[in-house]
């Protein structure tokens, strides 16, 4: 996303534009929204609260509240529960915490405006994810672990205590969590195995254990979805999404407003339904917010549904919209325009001599690929790409290395290329030029080892965040195996882990057997000293 698709939530209307070209993070919650600056500032926006900027006698803007507690400590992420109470996580797995948690007879804890570092048990563990309920915060470790605390009137926080937790305790789930969401007033989780866990409140069956009692001791699984491998949850205020390693969504809760995308069936349903709409196809992402009553998918094509509570009105079966990404739906069709997920933005450096105030990134975008401007000519499969010499050298070392050492090349404006398909050579040229990869499964794989191959280890890492997101029972083998010759580590264990938990499944695959020797031979060696095959 770009600064330009802030101007999407009027708060930012009210901020003065040359501060808005420095945020890079942002998320908004209502009236409010927080900010962090390319520089590690940390704001906050409440029009209740800033003062406005004094232009003669012209009030021109609203002059955000820096937090200064937050400043410089490189903050990942928000979380907002509809209370008053904000989560901020840091890179270094630190979370802050201010405001109060408000239920409706009570204030669980004393306000503290002032961001304080969140303490718990496992001070070795690193925190990686937050997510907020209205009341209830939870925390997700590197190590799978789960930490819940905030108000517990329906059993959000789990436990076997009727008031409210103070400090983070540790939630009983017997495996590896790898997804957190909140509802309202409850939590759902799903574990690395694919199997999903949820407690707190379930007046409306947001739950998904087919009754509508809260579970209030410790959490449940989702029996029904035994067989189904689920790799993401998303909640709204009291219906959950949840979404299957083949692109199959599955609903339930609340269905008041159309937000389970049923049809005309107004009912709540106690038990997880999978959305079949034709149209649809393969899901790849899905997205909801508690602060509201309404649901998101993208489909494999690119194309984003909507349906629930859109513009004030029930849209019950999923309708195509004209978005190609998830986050300008909650600025468009949500009631309140909240942003589902904290915005990141891309850098960008804009000319103040334009009139149009078209970014760098656009103008690169705009030149790649160009014949008109460009200086060389890279020919792959006999397909040109036409692309910059001085581009490539400031974005890349291998070519860097290339034209100051090889006059050759230097001089040429043609160049052929062997090594690399046409699509994966295209794409890496292209992502020299956008920072983006936005590709096939099978090209980021052969990404993925020319990233190696080149020394590219920011690309590398990028190949490795989405094939870890892909992986499912059918597609592993190929993934370990691609990390595996690439030496991405991080990436490598997380296939395998992925497969020891499927482990009959994955063997019995086609990929599984088309493994080269050596990659076959080191998973097998893996899995025994593991134990997987042990009589």
């Amino acid at each position: 996303m770009s600064l330009q698709d802030l101007q999407m939530w009027p708060v930012f209307s009210l901020l003065d534009p040359k501060f808005v070209s420095t945020i890079r993070l942002a998320a908004v919650y209502g009236q409010e929204a927080l900010m962090v600056t390319k520089d590690e500032q940390v704001y906050i926006l409440s029009p209740s609260q800033c003062n406005f900027l004094q232009k003669g006698d012209v009030y021109s803007a609203l002059i955000p509240i820096k937090i200064n507690e937050l400043c410089k400590q490189n903050i990942k992420t928000f979380a907002h529960g509809g209370g008053t109470h904000v989560l901020a996580l840091t890179e270094k797995g630190k979370v802050y915490s201010w405001g109060n948690y408000r239920s409706e007879s009570t204030i669980v804890d004393t306000q503290t405006m002032s961001p304080t570092i969140i303490k718990y048990d496992a001070e070795d563990e690193c925190i990686i994810d937050i997510a907020c309920g209205y009341s209830h915060s939870l925390a997700l470790t590197n190590c799978g672990q789960v930490y819940a605390w905030g108000e517990n009137s329906s059993g959000q926080v789990g436990g076997k205590i009727s008031g409210p937790q103070y400090q983070p305790k540790k939630v009983s789930i017997n495996n590896e969590v790898i997804c957190i969401s909140c509802t309202a007033l409850s939590s759902v989780t799903v574990t690395d195995n694919g199997e999903v866990y949820s407690w707190g409140c379930n007046h409306s069956g947001q739950l998904g254990i087919g009754n509508i009692a809260n579970q209030v001791n410790y959490p449940c699984k989702v029996e029904s979805l035994t067989g189904v491998i689920i790799k993401k949850v998303v909640c709204g205020y009291a219906h959950t999404l949840a979404l299957s390693d083949k692109g199959a969504l599955y609903v339930w809760g609340a269905n008041e407003f159309g937000q389970l995308g049923l049809g005309n069936k107004k009912e709540n349903s106690y038990t997880p339904v999978q959305l079949k709409v034709p149209e649809m196809g393969k899901v790849l992402d899905v997205a909801a917010s508690h602060y509201n009553h309404i649901s998101v998918a993208m489909t494999q094509d690119n194309k984003v549904f909507i349906w629930g509570q859109c513009l004030n009105q029930s849209v019950r079966t999923p309708v195509l919209a004209s978005q190609t990404c998830l986050d300008p739906v909650f600025a468009l069709y949500a009631t309140p325009r909240v942003m589902y997920r904290p915005l990141i933005l891309h850098i960008e450096d804009r000319d103040e001599n334009e009139d149009e105030g078209a970014s760098l990134i656009d103008h690169l975008r705009e030149a790649f690929d160009d014949s008109t401007t460009s200086d060389l000519v890279i020919q792959v499969d006999g397909k040109p790409i036409h692309v910059h010499k001085a581009i490539l050298k400031i974005r890349s070392q291998y070519f860097r290395t290339l034209f100051e050492k090889h006059d050759t090349e230097n001089d040429q404006s043609v160049i052929e290329h062997y090594q690399f398909s046409y699509n994966a050579y295209k794409a890496f040229l292209k992502y020299l030029y956008t920072a983006k990869i936005d590709e096939s499964f099978e090209v980021v794989l052969e990404l993925l080892h020319l990233a190696n191959t080149y020394s590219e280890s920011q690309l590398q890492n990028y190949c490795t965040q989405i094939l870890k997101d892909l992986i499912t029972v059918e597609n592993v083998a190929p993934i370990y195996s691609a990390a595996f010759k690439s030496e991405a580590k991080e990436l490598k264990e997380r296939c395998f882990k992925f497969a020891l938990k499927h482990i009959t499944a994955v063997m019995q695959t086609p990929n599984f057997a088309k493994l080269d020797e050596s990659v076959h031979k080191d998973f097998i060696t893996k899995a025994t000293e593991a134990g997987s095959f042990k009589t």
